[in-house]
Parts: C-alpha cells; structure tokens; sequence
C-alpha cells in the first residue's frame, strides 16, 4: 500500500514518452514497484542525502574506484552510485536468461567452427573478408583445441529496451568484460545504508559471483594439472582502469592477483614465482588484451605479457580465460550476424532481438548511412568505452561531416544502428526525482554449464539527456534487483 503524506514527491516524476522502469504513467507505478515507491515516500531529501554520503564513503573506504584518465589531476574516481534500484520481475528476467544462454553457446560454436573447419565461412553465411579481416580474429590458434571447447567463459552483454518495453543485445563483450564488481558491490553498499528497503522483496542474491567464477576456471583446467587447478588473475597493473575489479575478483576466489613479472614460462609449462619456489599455473582469468599478452608472439613492445605464454597455451600445458581469438565474436560488424549465427549453429530464432545494424562495406546500406547520419548512432568497431561514436541527432552538422569522411575512408572500421529511445528510470538528483537513461550489463558464465548472474550492472547516464551509459563518460550505476518470484 502507498505510504500517506510522502516526504519526497516521488509522484511528481513525470515518465515523459520513454519507456519507464518504474512508472507505467505519470503518478501511476507499476505494481511491482509499489512497496519501492512507498519507502522512496518516506524519506525527507535530508534522509536520501545521508544515506547517500553514507553510501559515497562506503565506496570510497572500500577503494571501490574507476580510473578515467592517466593526468596530472588524478586517475580514479568514485563510480557514482544512485540509491533507487532497478527491479526486473522473475518472468522477465526468464526470457532474459535464456536468450543470453542461447546466444553465448551460439557465439562459442562460431568461435569453434572459425578456427577449425570454418564452414560458415566456406559457405558464404557471413563473409569471410569480414571475420578474417576482424581486429579480434587471431591466427595463431587456429586448430587449437580448448578445454571443453569453450572459448566464451565469461561474457558480458549490454541490454537496452526500446519504447515498447522490449530488451534488446546492444552488443556482446567477448574479451575482458568488466563491471561485475560493481554488481556485487552495490547491493552490499546499498544493505548496509538502506537495509529496510528489501524487507517487502525476495530478491534473488548475485554475491556468489566469485564462487561460480571460480568453478568455471577450474572446470576448464588443462587435462594434466594435477591435482586442484592453480589459478590466478593476470592484471596490468594498478593503472588499470578495471584494476579494483581485479584484485576484488581475486580476493573473492582466493586465488593471487598476478602481473607478469610474476610469471615465467619453463619446459612449455607457466609458473609463478613464490616465497617458496616455482608454482605451475593451470588456468590464467587474463584481464589483458590479445595482443600485449605475449611480447614473443604479438607486440613486441608489450611489458604487460608473458614471453611463451602462446606456446604454452598452444601445448594445452595452460589454458587462458577469455580464449585467445574470442574478440571476433564481439566486432561490432560481426553482431549484425548474430540473429544468423543463431539459426544456422542451434536451427532456432533469436530469443532476444538485436539492433537494426548497417555495414558500410554494402554499397546500398553505406549509402544509407551518409543519407540519414542525422538520424543514427555510428560507432568504430574498434572503440569501446563510449569512445570512437557520434550520436547523429545530437551532433553538429560539422561533426555529422567529420564521420562521414570517416565512415567513407574506412567502411570496415565503423557501423551504424538507429539512435535508440533508451528507457528510463528515476534517480535521485541533487534534491529530487529526475529521469536518466539506463542500460543494462548482465554477466554470463560459461564451463561445464552455462549461468547467468540475476541481475547485472544497471548503469546511467547520470547527464540530464544523454544516452552515454558508460563510467568513462560520467555514467554511474545503480543496484540491480531480480525478483525470486
């Protein structure tokens, strides 16, 4: 029952034509916001702004930090955190989960058939030109036979909904998906300032994360380790802008957080360094990119890697989470393929919906894109982090120009997609309720079974209007709840 005589208007937040998580109409929440909106009553504006410096320095002690920038001024900040969570209903979230298992065991297969016997590509389903030519296409495992033949052990796809209602894959993230830390942070922060607010929801827990990320890696060991796998976490370093992820992944599994002066490679075998001697290694969760992962094999000028770490792994004397070659299937280009790359490996439609995606490289669709840019959001294929993308109904005409000859000068290198009316969500700003835009990151776990964690990353474009979600822009994110039933 609504709460009488609110302190904070939460009912004078106007949903506008988005699609709302929590208003279905303007003063009208939806049901299963209700007991939400009741506590969100409750609160004076003084009594949000406690709990959310409570909240800011639980954050801040725990050293819970994204580094933006390497400047003068300093490289991390406090990922900003809005108190009102996200609450996604149990049947929603089942249409949610099993479209994203079907499209992580689509995607393994496709990594499977590319570097085996590429038949798809053989058959002319997606050009080959397209998958060779990809910046995440790695030649030198091609043959490799992978523990389980799982390439995809940990993926991280970004959902959004559409006016309608509907969630859409906006894209997959194959390499080193991060932001799971923040999943499970967020709910523990928001326990410990607003412990009440769960009192009237069964929410489903995401704090065994590290614990089922911990199983897969040892699931997927090589088959001579003896005994119980060694894993660690291969991190760059401190300057990392994930690096707290790291050491908190690490600390949760019980496993060292390693970088690669740590490691050596002897007799086709990895080890670390201890206080006690050489340790082999059997299972390495790399937080690292492809191509600075073996200063022998790749960039030479690479101090991140480890020099025979290729060979070892191509032994199968060690085995390296996300697999080597794994980006291919997030190129942005190759997600356009995605609804076809489902029907042709498991012979069934998609469960969730991608985005409407041109390529340049077509003639007719590049034409398209330079006709209707004002209209349409165009991203590199190479750039992540909200880098590399013009946002066509919100760029100058000077900008909308620059993209153009970008696009013209290198089709490959970018794609474009219908700007999205990304839904919305209140937060609390300053002294009231206001929309921001949100999306969605859940996180799937792939080894001897596939699970996916109930919930994910909500994050927000914490700018009044923008639809950039991502930390490195000034995005923040916010508790995601999954209802039991």
């Amino acid at each position: 029952m609504i709460a009488a005589a609110p302190q904070t208007d939460v009912f004078d937040y106007d949903p506008g034509e988005f699609w709302d998580e929590m208003f279905a109409a303007p003063a009208r929440v939806r049901d299963f916001y209700a007991p939400l909106a009741a506590a969100l009553s409750t609160l004076s504006p003084a009594d949000v702004a406690r709990r959310q410096r409570a909240a800011d320095l639980s954050f801040q002690a725990r050293g819970i930090t994204f580094a933006v920038n390497q400047g003068l001024e300093g490289a991390e900040k406090i990922m900003p955190f809005d108190l009102v969570p996200r609450i996604i209903t149990a049947a929603e979230w089942r249409t949610v989960e099993r479209g994203l298992e079907q499209r992580v065991r689509a995607l393994n297969l496709f990594l499977q058939d590319i570097y085996q016997d590429a038949s798809i590509l053989q058959q002319g389903i997606i050009p080959p030109e397209l998958v060779l030519g990809s910046r995440g296409y790695c030649r030198e495992v091609r043959g490799l036979q992978v523990p389980l033949g799982v390439y995809t052990h940990i993926v991280g796809s970004d959902l959004v909904r559409d006016a309608s209602g509907e969630f859409y894959v906006l894209e997959d993230n194959l390499r080193t998906p991060s932001g799971v830390s923040y999943v499970v942070e967020n709910r523990r922060v928001l326990k410990r300032v607003w412990a009440q607010i769960f009192r009237d929801y069964d929410v489903r827990p995401v704090e065994g994360y590290a614990q089922d990320l911990l199983e897969v890696l040892r699931s997927v060991a090589p088959a001579d380790a003896e005994g119980e796998p060694t894993v660690v976490v291969l991190t760059p370093g401190v300057y990392n802008s994930a690096y707290f992820e790291h050491a908190f992944l690490a600390k949760g599994m019980g496993v060292q957080l390693v970088e690669a002066s740590d490691l050596f490679v002897d007799d086709g075998a990895v080890y670390i360094r201890t206080t006690q001697g050489p340790r082999r290694v059997d299972v390495i969760y790399r937080r690292i990119d492809d191509q600075f992962l073996d200063p022998l094999a790749f960039r030479s000028d690479s101090a991140l890697g480890v020099p025979g770490l290729l060979a070892s792994y191509r032994m199968g004397r060690v085995n390296l989470v996300n697999g080597l070659g794994a980006g291919v299937a997030d190129d942005k280009a190759i997600y356009a393929y995605v609804p076809t790359i489902i029907r042709y490996y498991l012979d069934e439609d998609p469960i969730l919906p991608t985005i409407r995606t041109y390529l340049p490289t077509k003639a007719d669709e590049l034409r398209y894109i330079l006709e209707h840019i004002d209209t349409l959001v165009v991203k590199s294929v190479s750039e992540s982090g909200g880098y590399g993308m013009l946002i066509g109904p919100h760029a100058t005409l000077a900008q909308r120009e620059e993209f153009k000859q970008r696009v013209q000068a290198d089709p490959r290198g970018y794609i474009a997609q219908p700007t999205l009316a990304l839904s919305r969500h209140p937060c609390w700003i300053d002294d009231h309720f206001e929309w921001r835009h949100v999306d969605l990151r859940p996180f799937v776990l792939f080894g001897r079974g596939i699970t996916v964690t109930p919930g994910g990353l909500t994050r927000v474009a914490m700018r009044r209007g923008s639809l950039v979600v991502n930390s490195s822009q000034g995005g923040g994110g916010k508790d995601t709840w999954v209802l039991a039933s």
